[in-house]
């Protein structure tokens, strides 16, 4: 029984990159030898075991053949006879079909070394396309090393636009591709991954909400940029430099859907694109079954965003009502997520990347001031519905004075 470190936890530690989780495969062995050393079984579709210690994955070397359609359409085999090299040629990347035995030794038989070097992304065999999840994977690794200068290489691209165009990319599971899509969202650059499924093709599958923006322009005057989808990846741009939240990532990106419906007739201008905009969020996240929470920003953003903009020129009752809507006396965190979103929507245009955006602090600020009055600080008095009234009373009054504070403080 011979057990050799895979995968990722190889190529990270060659490139010097960090990693956390260890994957193992191990040669010459049965799934009763394991179990006899105490091993875990975890595996569904192949034998997976668990460390009795450590708890990592240690799978079985196995060979798989593609029998349906989609990630789990495969067939696996796994024996004593199935070596490190059969093992790893059904791997997607050759930076991934790496092995390191205990004396750290680097078993390379397809050459992940060299596409390292070169940084390359690049199929192992023409079995790649026997996976659609693979078109997102590779997608993703471009978002985590577009800062090490990493392409794909134009043959494994070529067999990306086979996928999305043969339609295996539709049997993928909701799941699936939520889970890909957010883990690339908290990469330092997300908006590769996008990029990458839009040249290949699969963005118009898997996103066509998204790829519609692409082409559909703006008012030069506001956006310099133009092009609704470069405005849409500049922002995305901002929520990644900034680190935030996935929510807010994912808001950011779900923003202006709305204006791939605005009628030609209408364009450069997005009059209402607000509200159309919530037809298409709301589909995209039932369809990807994106969490609850992450469903309620966006759409909060997507409809709400231009209010934000518009802060400091805003009635007192007017930015009142816009923090009722977006639940700020029990989600304050919501409203400051919110506003992170505005801002990445405001500095994602070309040549205003570092714009001040001074509505930021004054709708955080005016979180502040109207969840500092309390029932209990009215007069005694004060009964009945009257309690109500009077609160709203009394935090517009509050907005009135942090108004005329900022209106001062700008002067």
């Amino acid at each position: 029984m011979r057990v050799y470190l895979v995968g990722g936890a190889v190529r990270d530690h060659l490139l010097g990159h960090p990693y956390h989780e260890k994957d193992y495969v191990v040669v010459g062995a049965t799934p009763e030898q394991l179990l006899a050393q105490g091993y875990q079984p975890v595996g569904k579709d192949f034998p997976v075991f668990l460390h009795p210690k450590t708890k990592e994955e240690y799978a079985l070397a196995r060979t798989e053949r593609k029998s349906g359609q989609g990630y789990h359409g495969f067939e696996f085999y796994t024996d004593v006879s199935v070596t490190l090299e059969e093992d790893l040629i059904r791997r997607d990347l050759t930076i991934n079909a790496m092995a390191m035995d205990d004396d750290g030794k680097i078993y390379d038989p397809y050459n992940g070394q060299q596409d390292l070097a070169d940084r390359l992304l690049r199929h192992v065999s023409d079995a790649f396309v026997e996976d659609p999840l693979r078109v997102l994977r590779i997608a993703r690794f471009t978002a985590r090393y577009k800062s090490l200068g990493f392409t794909v290489a134009p043959e494994t691209l070529a067999l990306m636009q086979q996928l999305a165009e043969s339609g295996e990319l539709e049997a993928l599971t909701p799941e699936r591709v939520w889970k890909e899509t957010s883990r690339a969202l908290m990469e330092d650059h997300a908006d590769e991954y996008f990029e990458t499924l839009r040249v290949c093709g699969a963005l118009k599958v898997l996103f066509p909400e998204l790829d519609a923006l692409y082409g559909v322009p703006q008012r030069p005057e506001y956006h310099p940029e133009i092009d609704c989808g470069i405005h849409t990846m500049m922002s995305l741009q901002q929520a990644c430099k900034a680190n935030y939240s996935l929510d807010v990532r994912f808001a950011v990106l779900m923003h202006d859907l709305g204006k791939a419906l605005t009628p030609v007739d209408e364009l450069p201008r997005h009059i209402m694109h607000e509200e159309r905009g919530i037809k298409p969020v709301t589909e995209v996240c039932d369809r990807l079954k994106v969490p609850t929470h992450t469903k309620q920003l966006a759409l909060a953003v997507c409809k709400e965003h231009l209010k934000c903009h518009q802060a400091l020129t805003l009635k007192p009752g007017t930015l009142w009502r816009l923090l009722q809507r977006l639940d700020v006396l029990r989600r304050p965190e919501r409203v400051a997520a919110y506003v992170q979103a505005c801002e990445c929507d405001s500095r994602g245009r070309l040549g205003l990347e570092n714009r001040e955006y001074p509505q930021a602090q004054y709708v955080l600020d005016a979180i502040d001031v109207v969840r500092g009055i309390k029932a209990q600080d009215l007069p005694a008095d004060i009964q009945g519905p009257d309690i109500g009234e009077m609160l709203i009373q009394r935090r517009i009054k509050a907005i009135e004075e942090l108004k005329a504070r900022q209106t001062v403080s700008i002067v």
